[in-house]
């Protein structure tokens, strides 16, 4: 069995390192090393499922946590998506955790209240949402936070790219973004949306590598996810500068905040957690703590903005009480 595990777990480093040196390396001053008191080995298994969004920042927590805190723990982090992972999540005997690129909703809560679980947020970062156009697309780089919402609105009737602005080419618009399993969808449609219908023909997808490749092969395409994906595909993509009043911006780790100049498109993410398993398997309550004192530096080699030291304090000590 450990061979096993072993096995599973280069494959899973494996996976990561170009993911992994493309967001680069950088350090916020979180704490490394196991939570486990004392140093205490723990065993078992903690099941994560949900958005794909956050799926790059846990898989590479979770190899972490798998190396250089808790070998004998076994983590399995999957991506359904952050809708279809509550689905997994809020059930008896449901996944551990379940990331989010949203918040909760008040149905999922009540879902929550009616199975008797206990459910925590853990904000775990702020990401920024990345509009991405062709490599040789050379007309589209700057648009107004207006044009871009109009161009994925059906009553913007946005058609052509001439329809945005006289002087672009008069060419087909070609929109693309994640598909209701996402928490990103779900976020682009409510907040930015404000739940309007989307432009006819827009090419929905579950997976993000998939809208990469679409937008990276045609000239007229623009699509949406979160900033990691556009991070670690920057070769293959440009992303769009949006003015939102005061001159274009880039989304990056500096304009990524909540109250920065990336603000309108910035969210934050979250994984959610099952308290009772938590109270129940020792490895789960550690593993949340251990993501919580690691969420800094994992979130700045994996495209996100980190929180502040306040939040991470605050989090981490709402956890240890529920030891």
């Amino acid at each position: 069995m450990k061979s096993f595990k072993r096995f599973l777990l280069l494959t899973i480093v494996a996976s990561l390192a170009v993911f992994a040196a493309a967001c680069g390396n950088s350090n916020n001053g979180s704490s490394e090393g196991t939570s486990a008191e004392g140093g205490e080995e723990l065993e078992g298994s903690v099941v994560i499922d949900g958005s794909g969004t956050v799926f790059p920042f846990m898989s590479v927590m979770a190899e972490k946590y798998m190396t250089e805190a808790q070998e004998g723990v076994s983590v399995e982090v999957s991506r359904a998506g952050t809708s279809a992972g509550f689905k997994k999540f809020l059930v008896e005997d449901g996944t551990d955790f379940n990331n989010a690129s949203r918040q909760i909703k008040d149905e999922e809560s009540a879902q929550a209240d009616e199975l008797g679980m206990e459910v925590k947020e853990m904000k775990v970062a702020l990401d920024g949402l990345t509009f991405v156009i062709n490599k040789e697309n050379d007309w589209a780089q700057e648009l107004t936070e207006q044009e871009i919402i109009d161009i994925f609105l059906a009553e913007g009737n946005k058609k052509k790219w001439s329809d945005v602005r006289s002087d672009f080419p008069d060419e087909e618009i070609k929109t693309y973004g994640p598909n209701e399993n996402h928490g990103t969808y779900e976020f682009f449609w409510e907040n930015i949306l404000e739940e309007k219908d989307l432009a006819e023909g827009t090419n929905l997808q579950q997976e993000y590598s998939t809208l990469v490749d679409l937008v990276s092969k045609d000239k007229n395409a623009i699509g949406f996810f979160g900033y990691g994906y556009y991070e670690s595909n920057k070769d293959k993509l440009t992303a769009v500068k949006v003015d939102f009043g005061n001159g274009p911006v880039e989304p990056s780790l500096d304009t990524i905040a909540e109250d920065g100049d990336y603000a309108n498109f910035t969210r934050p993410v979250f994984t959610y957690l099952n308290v009772g398993m938590a109270k129940e398997k020792p490895q789960v309550l550690d593993y949340a703590i251990y993501t919580m004192q690691n969420a800094q530096q994992v979130a700045s080699e994996t495209g996100f903005a980190p929180l502040t030291d306040e939040e991470i304090q605050k989090s981490v000590e709402e956890l240890e009480g529920l030891k």
